[in-house]
């Protein structure tokens, strides 16, 4: 398979949720090229800063002057940092967040423009689409973190991470619509994150909603002032943290598996995901401590 390749060739084990995921079938480009890119070195500062402590990966977009903009390089660079030592048990929850006034003003149009071609464009949005689709379907949950705008492609971003805290100066828009670009791609993460009228009113108009509409029709979790968006962020990805890997990671997929099946199904799957939970080592071991009025001691 293409993609063990490319995973074999960065020097890292084909991790299961990759090989076996909804989307395998484009994980073969995804990991030949993503990884491969990576792993060779790139001319000046990366566009995206990576640390990690305590279980806690912040992901940093770090090119402010370019408003952030989610070029080919920058979404490599971001999917390269998602995914280093993805299985390992050390890693709890992953944070996005992004320097400057500008969370992120979306692709870079420059990019776009006839003089790159098809196969190029091809390549932007299939990259940009292997991304969103790699933080759903990452073992371990993902944190938009957003102290301002979020336009485009930054919009969707923001839609596709499990959990989203913004700053009460936040804005989402996807204004393509406004250059002759209808924001497509983006809209797919939008449009599964709120209601269908409303991120098709986003997409006909290209308007902002303000960060308290973003709540109201669920495109993040909470909103807190500028000042405590870095503690509030913290205190959810520490509390992530401090809980069975295993466990979580189970229970990630198995609520994006059972959320677009009906009713019946939704149930049958997520039945087996409570057995296949009582069975794991951390499962166990939180009934005993409960019942025991301790604290669990998880594996990891």
């Amino acid at each position: 398979m293409a993609a063990a390749v490319g995973l074999r060739a960065f020097g890292t084990k084909v991790p299961d949720w990759l090989r076996h995921g909804p989307w395998a079938p484009l994980a073969a480009g995804f990991c030949s090229r993503g990884l491969a890119g990576a792993a060779q070195p790139e001319p000046g500062p990366r566009p995206t800063s990576a640390r990690q402590r305590d279980g806690i990966r912040n992901i940093v977009l770090s090119n402010p002057k370019k408003r952030n903009a989610l070029s080919l390089e920058m979404l490599k660079s971001l999917q390269s940092d998602i995914l280093h030592e993805a299985e390992s048990q050390d890693l709890k929850v992953i944070v996005i967040s992004a320097e400057g006034p500008v969370f992120s003003s979306g692709h870079d149009l420059k990019e776009l423009t006839d003089e790159q071609g098809p196969e190029y464009h091809s390549e932007v949005f299939q990259t940009c689409s292997e991304v969103m689709m790699l933080i759903q379907n990452h073992p371990v949950p993902v944190i938009a973190m957003v102290n301002g705008l979020a336009t485009a492609a930054g919009c969707q971003l923001v839609a596709s991470c499990d959990i989203a805290v913004a700053s009460d100066k936040s804005s989402f828009a996807t204004p393509g619509v406004n250059i002759g670009l209808f924001c497509s791609t983006p809209g797919v993460a939008l449009g599964r994150a709120v209601p269908r009228k409303v991120a098709l009113e986003m997409l006909f108009t290209g308007e902002p909603i303000s960060a308290q509409e973003a709540l109201l029709h669920g495109l993040l979790s909470r909103v807190v002032p500028e000042e405590q968006l870095e503690e509030e962020t913290m205190r959810i990805a520490r509390k992530i943290a401090s809980l069975s890997r295993p466990v979580v990671s189970l229970g990630k997929a198995a609520f994006y598996k059972q959320v677009c099946q009906d009713l019946r199904t939704a149930y049958h799957l997520a039945s087996q995901a409570m057995v296949n939970n009582v069975a794991l080592q951390d499962g166990q071991e939180g009934i005993k401590a409960f019942i025991q009025k301790r604290k669990p001691v998880w594996s990891h």
